[in-house]
């Protein structure tokens, strides 16, 4: 399962959802808060307590693969991932 902790107004967000997308990937969204460099607005303490402990980072977009054990942060990074398993 992958699971992308996202912005929906973010263009980073925007082009790893993309991506997805036209791999035909199914994956689970959560928006643990708004976008912003220094972190914006929480929206959702469950989802962003999530975020933080999976990837200890308050950072997205981040992508969390189940399946394979492995996590990124980053729109280039999360793109370079998928296409290159699962492309």
């Amino acid at each position: 399962m992958l699971e992308l902790y996202q912005a929906e107004s973010c263009p980073h967000s925007a082009d790893v959802r993309e991506a997805l997308t036209h791999l035909g990937l199914s994956y689970v969204v959560h928006n643990p808060r708004l976008p912003g460099d220094e972190g914006g607005d929480v929206l959702n303490e469950q989802t962003y307590e999530e975020l933080l402990e999976l990837g200890g980072e308050d950072e997205i977009p981040f992508l969390v693969d189940h399946a394979r054990g492995e996590s990124h942060y980053g729109s280039e990074e999360i793109i370079d991932y998928v296409e290159n398993h699962y492309g």
